[in-house]
């Protein structure tokens, strides 16, 4: 048996969907997305939101409407997809690592505060692997510190703390549209906020730095961030079966837990009281990782590891040369996310997954453990 990573859950709607654009005669962003919008606006309980053309350039596009530039510090956790921090990079600011809790992987709140200079413009709580942060703890520091809440709710949509969606806590939220994501249009993005002054700049950002199309007037410096009506015509109809998706995503992760609970050597990461769960993957943390993965794909079964911390990628070697009264790069600053990474593995997990492949891949699991090796997580 053969248990991919990943599939996205579409099929001919979709497809007939995207040529309803052709038959229209409307490919670029038009009335599609504007629907596309409505929805997630009303999915997600906001005031204003913008497309992006995916969830880099949406979180990208939310620090540079909340004026994030050059010179300016923001804070980000060390366990996450290295986009967080490229987009910080590319408005000229500096990414500062933080590390995150035990067991949930959700930002360390308490590990802030030390990391504060007059150059901390902002903090990017990271809803990680479809569950949230306590965003009760991030907004009470935001405020105590006057720091602007940008939050990369990418592997999210949907998910809620204390009844509040994910992405709608700070200045701005940002989500992703990959093929991987809840809810796909093969690429794409969206930025969410209640505030119009980050609305209208957000407006002028994403379309060359005008409202309107077809004019040659140009206000402001912007660039072409849009999506076509072709990607929001899927998105439509992922909408349509987004609480199936969600449903069997759930259903997949209890029969998990439920079969992985009686092997030694294995155990779920935690979500964080108040917080609902759409499962990104099914992630869990295992005594010997890396070996279980290399045995596992070599018995049919792909994983993936967990996110590499940010403080020890190739590519932010240079941040090392930065001066910064408190930024260390050492490992024993960074233990969860370090030890995360060591023992993390993402089990394939995805609408359409068969009972019989999660009962493959927990039977390869079990397997694994049933050899020698020591076994500590």
């Amino acid at each position: 048996m053969f248990v991919p990573q990943f599939a996205p859950f579409i099929d001919r709607e979709e497809f007939l969907a995207m040529e309803d654009c052709f038959t229209r005669n409307w490919i670029t962003e038009g009335p599609k997305a504007e629907e596309f919008i409505a929805r997630l606006r009303e999915l997600l309980g906001v005031k204003f939101a913008v497309l992006a053309p995916n969830g880099t350039l949406a979180i990208y596009l939310a620090l540079r409407a909340l004026g994030i530039g050059r010179g300016d510090e923001v804070i980000v956790p060390d366990f996450t997809f290295v986009a967080a921090a490229n987009a910080v990079e590319m408005t000229g600011a500096m990414p500062v690592f933080v590390d995150v809790r035990e067991g949930t992987l959700q930002i360390d709140i308490a590990k802030c505060a030390r990391l504060l200079t007059p150059k901390t413009r902002a903090i990017m709580p990271v809803p990680i692997f479809g569950s949230t942060p306590d965003y009760d703890a991030v907004l009470a520091f935001a405020k105590t510190h006057r720091l602007l809440v940008i939050e990369d709710a990418c592997e999210s949509l949907g998910v809620k703390f204390n009844g509040q969606s994910a992405g709608t806590f700070g200045d701005a939220g940002c989500f992703s549209f990959f093929a991987d994501k809840t809810l796909t249009t093969g690429e794409g993005g969206l930025v969410v906020t209640n505030r119009e002054d980050v609305y209208q700049k957000l407006l002028l950002l994403r379309n060359q730095g005008r409202l309107h199309r077809g004019s040659f007037v140009h206000p402001e410096i912007g660039y072409n961030f849009r999506m076509t009506d072709m990607q929001c015509a899927m998105g439509l109809v992922q909408l349509a079966k987004f609480d199936r998706i969600v449903r069997r995503k759930l259903e997949i992760a209890e029969h998990y837990g439920k079969r992985l609970a009686s092997i030694a050597g294995v155990r779920l990461t935690r979500i964080e009281p108040g917080s609902t769960y759409i499962p990104f993957r099914v992630t869990i943390l295992a005594g010997r990782a890396h070996e279980l993965m290399e045995f596992l794909g070599a018995n049919g079964v792909q994983t993936r590891s967990f996110f590499y911390p940010l403080h020890k990628q190739p590519c932010f070697e240079s941040l090392k040369a930065c001066p910064h009264p408190t930024l260390n790069f050492d490992d024993a600053e960074f233990p969860v996310a370090t030890h995360a990474y060591d023992h993390g593995v993402c089990l394939p997990t995805f609408a359409a997954l068969a009972p019989e492949q999660i009962e493959f891949v927990c039977d390869q699991i079990e397997a694994f453990y049933a050899g020698p090796g020591e076994i500590l997580v």
